[in-house]
């Protein structure tokens, strides 16, 4: 590197951009670690002062050197010099001061590998449940405010809860009451009936997003303590503090299949009925089946393809006879870019708590989309197919050991194993088999 007693003459003799076509920097001989940094591609020359601090080389820009003047550039490295030599590195220092939305900001920069919807909810998280701390630097958040923070988002959630289902069952009950007045007893009792669900009907309790939350806080820490070492210790130290969150077991049973299968064909909505049943059939997450598009589908030769599922990575499937005749009476209809079209801003369908809100009120059960999931592997599992053929039916990871990961489990390999649970499915929900060959499985309506 050039040295050269910086005076302002000799730096107004520099030329840039620099003849060389490249970045040069000119290192003062009467300041160590002060120069200027002439760009070898534009006009710009800028006071810069670097020095090794903590094992690490460390560059500040000071300023360019048509807004500031040598004696102030040199002062201000001056402080910056005496910075480094007691061992302050400045960029840790700015990363010490930085703010919970800063941080986030610099992680999902730096995070290219994180997906759409992880993105989102870190910035739900953080906008939402930890809006206290957004503006604050993460180094002032200390283990008690954590402890205190994770209990208090679990109690505003679990209140919000209750206050909704008893509000919801003051309204039915007036519903009620409205009714009865007009001598519609019929109506009125059905108003009490779902009266007495909302005051019965499980609340979340906030634990989830509770220990959720704080878990972001623990990754932003991590990231803002990469690059600032000083901020201390991270404050996320809950132990046995975390609620103990049990694994959802709720799924259809035998006994509950022909009911639900019944309701479900019956919706009067055939986007909905559709959608819901292959999700039984086929196990898959509910923005999976959602966002089908026609091109997704393979009639002729009967496969179905996720171009992009949890795991990220793309999914092909077989079709059972039973799905494979559902798509069929679909595509019959008409083709639209979706198979399950919606007027919403995506164009498919993105909520079916309708749907399953109604199979409910016929049924008496109410199970989510995850239910179904569940519910599929537990009649897959009890099929008897390969543990490996099962976790490649619902796109689970096919372990990590060296012989699974030579397994590529392609879509005609899995064509038995599907249609096994296809048939034990469609035995436990009492579906018919067609007399004729001719004949459609699905009592459709068009």
């Amino acid at each position: 590197m050039p040295q050269l007693k910086l005076t302002e003459k000799a730096i107004a003799k520099l030329k840039a951009p620099d003849p060389s076509g490249k970045q040069v920097l000119y290192w003062d001989t009467d300041l160590r670690g002060f120069g200027v940094r002439v760009s070898g591609t534009t006009n710009d020359k800028s006071y810069v002062v670097q020095r090794a601090v903590n094992g690490v080389t460390r560059r500040i820009t000071l300023g360019a050197c048509n807004v500031l003047s040598l004696a102030e550039a040199r002062t201000r490295a001056q402080g910056h010099l005496g910075d480094f030599a007691r061992g302050i590195d400045p960029k840790a220092k700015k990363a010490a001061t930085a703010t919970l939305a800063n941080v986030l900001d610099d992680y999902l920069s730096a995070r290219k590998d994180l997906r759409p919807r992880t993105r989102e909810s870190y910035r739900v998280t953080v906008e939402g449940y930890l809006r206290s701390w957004r503006d604050k630097p993460v180094s002032s958040i200390t283990r008690d405010a954590v402890e205190r923070h994770h209990v208090a988002i679990a109690t505003e959630i679990a209140a919000k809860a209750r206050a909704k289902a008893l509000a919801d069952a003051a309204r039915w009950e007036a519903r009620a009451k409205a009714a009865e007045a007009k001598g519609w007893l019929d109506a009125a009792a059905n108003h009490r009936q779902r009266a007495a669900v909302a005051k019965k009907r499980e609340t979340y309790s906030g634990e989830v997003a509770a220990n959720n939350a704080m878990k972001v806080v623990r990754i932003l820490w991590n990231h803002a303590a990469d690059r600032s070492p000083d901020i201390g210790a991270n404050p996320v130290r809950l132990k046995k503090l975390w609620y103990p969150v049990e694994a959802r077991t709720r799924h259809l049973g035998a006994e509950e299949l022909p009911a639900f299968y019944k309701a479900v064909a019956a919706l009067p909505n055939a986007i909905g009925r559709d959608y819901l049943l292959l999700l039984l059939f086929t196990g898959l997450r509910r923005r999976e089946a959602s966002a089908l598009r026609w091109d997704d589908v393979d009639l002729k030769v009967k496969t179905l393809r996720i171009p992009e599922t949890k795991s990220g990575r793309p999914l092909t499937l077989p079709l059972s006879d039973f799905t494979h005749d559902l798509l069929v009476a679909r595509r019959a209809i008409g083709k639209a870019e979706f198979i399950f079209p919606a007027a919403s801003k995506s164009g498919h369908i993105e909520e079916p708590k309708f749907f399953l809100a109604q199979v409910a009120k016929a049924t008496g059960k109410r199970v989510s989309v995850h239910d179904l999931r569940r519910t599929f592997v537990t009649v897959a599992e009890s099929c008897d197919i390969s543990p490996i053929a099962l976790r490649a039916l619902v796109n689970h990871s096919l372990g990590h050991s060296v012989t699974e990961g030579y397994i590529q489990m392609k879509a005609e390999r899995l064509r038995h194993p599907a249609q096994r649970v296809c048939d034990k499915l469609k035995e436990l929900c009492a579906i018919a088999e067609p007399a004729a060959k001719n004949v459609t499985r699905l009592n459709r309506k068009r």
